[in-house]
């Protein structure tokens, strides 16, 4: 048996987010055990802890469907629950892109991932079809498609998913204040995510390629599925910085 938190991961007002699970212990678990898990659980993410006298916390995060090397809400839950719960101490994560500094400000949990990714034009016609204002393919180190469309109308109206590879579509709300957003990653068994901090990042960085150097915006994701999330969202030329409010719901006994 192992416990399992269960928290919602950029809360807006208390309400929505992110669901995650964070599971602490992961003796005795091979990666096979803990995509079981993860495919079992349901959530858009899980992350596992594996954190060793004289280490950082080593995180592995799982979707339904694969391990990625990088996710924002996974850490940002992980930081909340090594910090805000116990047993304090570390300063940063590592996971599948290096080290990843983690912090507390007022009521939001922080984190400050690379920021190097590269940024390519696109490799399929998803915004084209989406009718974008910009389209761009920014490497998390896995390919996001990052696509502005001309309104938040524009996004929410959006029928059907994309099918191809991961897509992350945006809106001004307010110019250079507040997005709209929506994430689809079909292909990793998410059909539509809640909130998603990678993709924060992958919007900085498609920022800063059009010459937008430093920003600080707020990202409105989640209402489309019932799930109003909130990303606070940070950048200049020292790097980039995601953050938000964590709920507990609960902790779960997993029996394996």
């Amino acid at each position: 048996m192992r416990h399992c938190y269960v928290l919602r991961v950029f809360t807006r007002d208390g309400e929505g987010g992110n669901h995650l699970g964070v599971i602490p212990d992961v003796t005795g678990l091979t990666r096979d055990g803990m995509q079981s898990i993860a495919a079992d659980l349901g959530f858009s993410e899980t992350v596992f802890l594996d954190w060793r006298e004289g280490g950082n916390p080593h995180a592995r995060i799982f979707t339904p469907a694969s391990e990625l090397p990088f996710a924002g809400h996974p850490l940002v839950g992980a930081a909340w629950v090594l910090t805000r719960i116990g047993p304090g101490g570390p300063d940063c994560i590592e996971c599948g892109v290096g080290e990843v500094a983690i912090r507390n400000v007022g009521r939001s949990t922080w984190i400050d991932p690379p920021f190097d990714q590269t940024v390519s034009d696109p490799s399929s016609d998803v915004g084209e079809r989406l009718g974008a204002v910009h389209t761009c393919e920014v490497a998390m180190p896995l390919p996001y498609l990052v696509v502005e469309l001309e309104s938040p109308q524009a996004v929410s109206v959006i029928g059907r998913p994309p099918d191809d590879g991961m897509v992350y579509v945006w809106a001004w709300e307010e110019e250079r204040k507040r997005i709209r957003a929506r994430f689809f990653a079909r292909e990793h068994g998410v059909v539509e995510d809640p909130a998603t901090g990678s993709a924060a990042v992958a919007f900085a960085a498609s920022m800063r390629a059009r010459g937008v150097m430093s920003g600080s915006v707020v990202i409105h994701q989640g209402q489309e599925i019932g799930h109003p999330s909130q990303i606070e969202l940070q950048w200049d030329e020292h790097g980039v910085h995601v953050g938000g409010e964590v709920a507990r719901d609960e902790v779960r006994v997993l029996e394996v």
